[in-house]
């Protein structure tokens, strides 16, 4: 499993994960995504699942990113197979969060981006 941070572009921070996501990957993960926002302020995140297999069993209960971060997250673009559709935005709580989020379908990317940009 992966999840990797790309560079900030156009206001746009993407992050890629593939396999089952960990726990500790996401919190890598989040640590990059973190310092971006910190030296540049508000973006928005795409995140891309490629060949994305689930989540690790395990207590995901630690929303310490969220509290710190949301206020500079402007919205929010999912892009990955239809089926994770539904799971995924659970897992990014869609509608208790302050900014938009939206799903696309695996080949969305351009629809997704977009949308951030609007």
């Amino acid at each position: 499993m992966s999840a990797q941070v790309g560079e900030l572009n156009e206001g746009i921070l993407t992050l890629t994960v593939s396999g089952t996501l960990s726990q500790s990957k996401l919190a890598q993960a989040q640590q990059a995504m973190a310092d971006i926002i910190r030296a540049h302020g508000k973006v928005g995140i795409l995140a891309v699942a490629r060949d994305f297999s689930g989540w690790e069993r395990g207590d995901w209960n630690d929303f310490s990113f969220q509290q710190e971060f949301d206020p500079y997250i402007e919205k929010m673009a999912i892009v990955g197979d239809h089926r994770w559709e539904d799971l995924a935005l659970i897992f990014v709580a869609k509608g208790l969060r302050s900014f938009p989020i939206e799903y696309f379908e695996a080949n969305g990317l351009d629809k997704a981006r977009a949308w951030l940009k609007e």
